[in-house]
């Protein structure tokens, strides 16, 4: 009989410690947007989805030695998107001013992600010297149940004033 319980496996030990907690993904829906243009703030209440994303610009480096190329940062270009509720006409507003004067407007866009169950805190993002590529200027669909507006955008820089905290389970 003693032979027997040293056949047996070991205990086995679950480190539920070692990932990371339902409760720490980040509802969508949780935080809040901002824009700012020319001096005016608004809440950006009815965005839908944003993203803005930053691409590098990198070229190939011929290095002695290797038979592959190696890459270097040379640049970057950030570039966004949103999709909002079609009730505001300050977007348009920007298209028409372009329109009428030549004079291009840019803006900026703040959004904050803060989910209260997650032990994460809060994130914000501040996209500076947004422009737009373009956007809607007039829509009409008999068949939808509500209007989405949407345009893409550029921005020159962004800042970072409030940063998520490193959850304990990505700690080693």
């Amino acid at each position: 009989m003693e032979e027997m319980k040293m056949l047996l496996p070991l205990d086995i030990q679950f480190f539920a410690d070692d990932t990371m907690h339902a409760k720490d993904a980040i509802h969508g829906a949780q935080g809040e947007a901002f824009v700012t243009i020319n001096g005016q703030r608004y809440k950006f209440a009815n965005v839908i989805n944003l993203e803005a994303r930053m691409e590098k610009t990198k070229t190939q480096v011929p290095i002695m030695g290797r038979p592959g190329k190696g890459n270097k940062a040379t640049g970057w270009e950030g570039t966004g998107s949103a999709t909002f509720h079609y009730n505001t006409s300050i977007f348009r507003e920007l298209l028409y001013h372009y329109q009428e004067t030549g004079e291009d407007i840019y803006f900026d866009i703040q959004v904050t992600n803060e989910d209260p169950s997650a032990d994460v805190g809060r994130q914000t993002t501040i996209l500076k010297d947004c422009n737009m590529d373009g956007g809607i200027v007039a829509l009409i669909d008999a068949d939808a149940e509500y209007l989405e507006d949407t345009f893409d955008f550029t921005f020159e820089r962004f800042e970072f004033p409030e940063k998520f905290s490193i959850l304990n389970t990505m700690q080693s």
